[in-house]
């Protein structure tokens, strides 16, 4: 198991365990839009990816991040992998940044951005790679699960609820970016699953039309 991720699942855990009972630092590195845009607190755009809501959440992400990220880890190297993770947690806080700019309330926390990322930098180099979820004993192909999880993220991204406090536009920006990241550094590879790719998307170009 390499030793980056590792770090970030350790770090993530101490980080959101501390701030269950701390809510001063819950609230001062939160992803929130009038923090952000008012005082210019550009910090919260990777610190929001430390914490969660609670220890299901943390458990989710930090599990789902263990199981996929030695695909990206063979596939991209160590330094490959830190970069998918931190730049869709990026990317996915600027997109919700971009999309809810005239809605100050709007906070949003997890590492889900990077995790999605990761999960679909995954589902690029196999896209028929079976997902499992709790209890449910019959895996999920890859790219079926990466349709589905798009058509849900759209869907909440464009109904947005005050006190949902879960990022689904990070969740579409982070795994836009591990996407484009495994078909840029692996094209050959892209082409070959074309049409795998091309269902997942669908979603995306219903919400760019």
């Amino acid at each position: 198991m390499d030793t980056f991720l590792l770090i970030i699942i350790a770090a993530t855990a101490i980080i959101s365990f501390v701030a269950f009972s701390n809510r001063e630092m819950f609230e001062k590195y939160k992803f929130n839009i009038g923090a952000i845009l008012q005082r210019k607190e550009y910090v919260r755009l990777i610190s929001a990816g430390f914490l969660h809501g609670d220890m299901i959440h943390l458990l989710f992400n930090m599990m789902t991040l263990y199981f996929f990220a030695p695909i990206v880890i063979q596939a991209f190297t160590p330094i490959g992998f830190l970069v998918v993770y931190f730049g869709s947690i990026l990317l996915g806080n600027l997109f919700s940044l971009y999309l809810y700019k005239n809605q100050s309330w709007y906070s949003a926390i997890g590492a889900s951005g990077g995790v999605s990322g990761i999960l679909f930098a995954s589902i690029a180099m196999i896209p028929d790679l079976g997902i499992y979820f709790f209890f449910i004993p019959i895996a999920i192909p890859g790219y079926i699960f990466g349709l589905a999880y798009f058509a849900y993220s759209v869907y909440m991204m464009l109904n947005p609820r005050e006190n949902d406090n879960i990022g689904h536009a990070a969740h579409l920006g982070g795994a836009f970016f591990g996407l484009v990241f495994a078909v840029a550094l692996q094209p050959e590879r892209a082409i070959e699953n074309a049409l795998y790719l091309a269902i997942m998307a669908l979603p995306l170009i219903y919400m760019s039309y």
